[in-house]
């Protein structure tokens, strides 16, 4: 009902946003390898964008990220530095970024294409950007949750998509579906789909040794928090409690308070996602970093010889253009 009372709002909304997918955009000078979304958040974005930049520094090249920087306040472009930007002035996903390859954040795409090319880049990943057409793409690769697929198939606000299912999918050339018992995910049945991979999210063993035989309080601001959840649980980690916030959430002190009594209270462990540790610094927040626990996920992709053929396709392609 809900979903049909918005559909005015969906209309209008994803008319615009294939209005924008069909414009034209600017060539880089090196290779563009962009890692997006079909919907809003939670699919494993960036640990893809992550794992891809790792399988190109291995064949070789010098990967830049870049990043609309979504939460900062830096505009940009700016290369992130690790040692002294934090999540507010750059965002948390570029963060985790930076541990990885060097990061840029910019609102202006070309533009940060064009530091990262100056600074050394010899490819650029795009976390996130698929629906951005202001820079030509050499790569487009969907991350899609396996298990969520995309909801009911309808555009925001009646749905999860970013902008019109078909419109999305003639703009990329690989799905990955990330989770999931490899049937087709939700919604993306009779759907012409470009070739498609398979990914799993897999826990750090190490991390969740450390937390086994703990009884610990889960939180997360990520897109989709029940999934942590569900991951901390297949680990066995015994979940006293959990708190659910907005994905990118902007950690208040009163937070930091209220999730540090419980956990003295009832004597349970602090357990987040590395995207939200990298958002708890200062004040309060410090000391909530200070005890609590992240559990870092690594893609793994099932076939990694299919995104590595995949890739150097693309810059090949674009290098004998050049």
């Amino acid at each position: 009902m809900a979903a049909g009372l918005l559909r005015p709002l969906e209309w209008c909304y994803g008319a615009i946003a294939a209005a924008r997918l069909g414009r034209g955009g600017a060539h880089a000078g090196i290779p563009v390898i962009c890692v997006g979304n079909l919907t809003l958040g939670g699919a494993g974005k960036t640990p893809t964008a992550i794992a891809v930049a790792k399988l190109l520094k291995d064949s070789g090249e010098t990967p830049f990220f870049l990043s609309r920087g979504y939460g900062g306040r830096i505009k940009g472009p700016q290369r992130v530095d690790p040692a002294s930007h934090r999540a507010a002035d750059v965002g948390d996903e570029p963060l985790l970024l930076a541990r990885t390859a060097p990061a840029i954040v910019a609102r202006d795409r070309v533009a940060g294409a064009g530091l990262a090319q100056a600074q050394g880049a010899s490819v650029v990943v795009m976390d996130d950007g698929l629906q951005n057409a202001s820079l030509v793409k050499d790569l487009t690769i969907a991350v899609i949750d396996g298990v969520r697929g995309i909801g009911n198939a309808r555009v925001f606000p009646a749905g999860p998509l970013r902008a019109p299912l078909s419109d999305q999918l003639a703009r990329c050339d690989a799905l990955l579906v990330v989770g999931g018992d490899g049937a087709t995910p939700p919604g993306l049945a009779g759907a012409r789909l470009p070739p498609t991979l398979h990914a799993a999210l897999v826990p750090d063993p190490h991390a969740a040794k450390q937390l086994a035989g703990q009884r610990v309080f889960a939180f997360a601001g990520i897109g989709h928090p029940e999934k942590f959840f569900a991951t901390l649980r297949a680990c066995e980690i015994d979940i006293a409690g959990t708190e659910s916030f907005p994905d990118h959430h902007e950690y208040s002190d009163g937070d930091a308070r209220r999730i540090l009594d419980r956990c003295a209270a009832q004597r349970l462990v602090p357990v987040t996602t590395e995207k939200d540790m990298v958002r708890l610094a200062g004040g309060k927040l410090a000391e909530l970093a200070s005890l609590a626990h992240a559990l870092p996920v690594t893609l793994v992709f099932d076939d990694e010889a299919d995104i590595r053929r995949l890739l150097a396709g693309a810059i090949v392609t674009r290098r004998g253009r050049s």
